[in-house]
């Protein structure tokens, strides 16, 4: 079975259990505060699961393609990637426990899909706590589908525990399932900690509300959130070791052992894996219009381009090596991510750009690590501080293992545990503002000021001109962040006009109305939809008055008179051609 097989084979199986098929939503997340990029199959979903009923109903299935940047520096290994796809399945509100462990066993098992022996899987559950008790119906259910309880793993909430999004909100147990992928029979008894058991699939079943207090309470209407790894499932039903020894990285491999005149056959080295993997993220991030840059979703872009030309650097591969790997992703992928090919050009552009750029920052990055060695602070007893490394890389785009490189040139040794508290130090500042969720929060507050997003976007467009549309957007309790573009500074007379329009439709307490249609009818009433591609055929639709109207997830105000005020604080450039305005709200409790 090979990878678009097996995308269809999970289409074809859930469509059969009366689930509707959605589409891919964008890696950009549509009015997310918190997340760079999609991480997730479940993440464009969290409204629903939060209780907005979905346009396409109850029962749910999609491949989603998803970026995780948190673990870069582990990329190349038998498991890492930036970029992967989920294959996934939701119940909201609908079917439980009983219904999603059996259609995983199903689908995992049959003949007639997957047909994985039942001797090479094994099971996780969850143990128990002072939250919530030990998951005896998932162990119960397991057990009664012929899994010995030998291959049940009973494991804490760090391993076998879902959420929540934010500090409150819908959580609850999972169960996952592994493959054992080692060589000969699978061990009896199944041990978690063995590597060679790989997580392939995770069933969550979201069952319990945490409040404000940290105590848990049971949702009336609980939700089912599953995620395959389609990259590790490939793996497994090809009988390959890892994801990059399949058909979905070879035609990159093959390529690029071409331009190092290497046997086709030869075994992949760490670079040559960071490349192959780097292209397929980078290629499909620039298929969303993002060009590298130093902010935001342009800064990882860059970072993992950097990196990329760093290792090419190492390998000694020609110049504009990065764009017949990138073709390669485009010609494999396109025909179930459209997008990929209709910005062809503009993707290797970017790729070609990035390059001459890099050239530049080689010659600037060997000035700075000339003058970092010159400081004796940054040297001691012969070993490189690690921030100096570290802050390079961060602040340069330098790659860490070319600032390695010439140190030891210089015959220094280099402060690697110094190099990963500073990346830590960072990682865990960028996961702060990581949390899976679809607003850093669900106050209504937050809600209010999500309503003011559309406000200010219409506004925007009245006084600017259509050609603005919305980039982004950071949503808290205490102000709205909106990305749009436009090609100069907004002057002040026109910051002043845009706010004007904003407080005069606030005092209007203009009815908001949620509209559910279809993606044909949406675009027949010119809402705006430039996200419209994330919810399916079927679409909700947010109209303020006749002032505007957009497709959205949510969520909004009843009316806008809630809003009480809107006042600009800010307008500054975002990156090339994007302006970012920052703003805030009165803001009066909902009643």
């Amino acid at each position: 079975m090979n990878a678009a097989e097996l995308r269809k084979k999970f289409i074809d199986f859930f469509v059969s259990k009366g689930h509707v098929e959605i589409k891919s939503a964008p890696l950009v997340p549509e009015n997310d505060p918190t997340v760079l990029f999609t991480t997730a199959g479940m993440h464009p979903l969290v409204p629903y699961l939060l209780g907005m009923p979905h346009p396409a109903g109850k029962r749910l299935v999609d491949y989603q393609k998803c970026v995780r940047t948190n673990d870069i520096e582990e990329v190349g290994d038998n498991v890492h990637l930036t970029f992967f796809e989920m294959l996934g399945n939701w119940s909201i509100g609908d079917y439980f426990k009983e219904t999603a462990i059996k259609n995983s066993f199903e689908f995992l098992t049959s003949s007639e899909w997957l047909g994985i022996p039942l001797s090479k899987l094994a099971f996780t559950v969850f143990k128990g706590d002072n939250d919530a008790p030990f998951d005896q119906e998932a162990y119960d259910l397991w057990t009664s589908l012929g899994v010995s309880p030998n291959r049940i793993a009973k494991l804490p909430k760090e391993d076998n525990w879902w959420g929540p999004a934010g500090t409150t909100g819908p959580c609850g147990p999972d169960t996952e399932m592994f493959y054992w992928s080692g060589e000969g029979p699978a061990p009896e008894v199944f041990d978690p900690n063995d590597k060679n058991w790989v997580e392939i699939w995770n069933d969550v079943f979201m069952q319990y509300n945490k409040k404000e207090d940290g105590t848990f309470e049971k949702l009336a209407h609980p939700n089912i959130d599953t995620g395959m790894g389609f990259e590790r499932v490939v793996a497994v039903l090809e009988g390959k070791k890892t994801c990059y020894d399949t058909e979905l990285f070879q035609p990159i491999f093959d390529v690029l052992f071409q331009m190092e005149n290497k046997p086709l056959t030869a075994e992949k080295t760490r670079s040559e894996r960071i490349i192959a993997d780097h292209v397929r993220t980078a290629t499909f991030i620039m298929a969303e219009g993002i060009t590298p840059g130093n902010k935001d979703q342009q800064y990882l872009l860059r970072r993992i381009v950097r990196r990329m030309l760093g290792e090419g650097h190492k390998l000694n591969l020609p110049a504009g090596f990065m764009l017949p790997l990138a073709e390669k992703v485009i010609d494999f992928y396109h025909a179930h991510y459209p997008e990929l090919e209709q910005n062809r050009a503009a993707i290797l552009a970017a790729f070609e750009a990035e390059e001459k750029d890099f050239s530049r920052i080689l010659i600037k990055g060997i000035q700075m690590f000339e003058k970092a060695i010159a400081n004796p602070q940054n040297i001691q007893n012969g070993v490189l501080s690690g921030a100096v490394v570290f802050d390079l890389s961060q602040t340069y785009g330098y790659p860490k293992e070319m600032t390695v490189a010439m140190a030891k040139e210089k015959g220094l040794d280099v402060d690697m545990a110094g190099y990963e508290a500073a990346f830590k130090h960072h990682q865990d500042l960028s996961r702060g503002e990581s949390a899976p969720c679809g607003l850093a929060d669900h106050k209504e507050e937050t809600t209010a000021l999500h309503t003011a997003t559309h406000l200010l976007h219409q506004a925007l467009r009245q006084v600017l001109g259509t050609h603005v549309e919305q980039r982004g957007s950071h949503i808290t309790a205490e102000r709205l962040r909106f990305d749009f573009s436009h090609p100069e500074k907004v002057s002040p007379e026109d910051l002043k006009k845009v706010e004007d329009i904003v407080n005069k439709v606030i005092q209007e307490d203009l009815p908001v109305v949620c509209e559910e249609m279809s993606l044909d009818d949406a675009k027949k009433t010119s809402a705006i939809g430039l996200f419209a591609n994330k919810y399916g055929d079927r679409v909700t639709v947010y109209s303020i008055g006749n002032f505007s109207k957009e497709i959205c997830a949510g969520p909004h105000v009843t009316h806008t008179g809630v809003l009480k005020s809107f006042r600009i604080m800010k307008e500054e450039s975002s990156s090339k051609g994007v302006r970012r305005i920052k703003a805030t709200i009165g803001f009066v409790e909902n009643k």
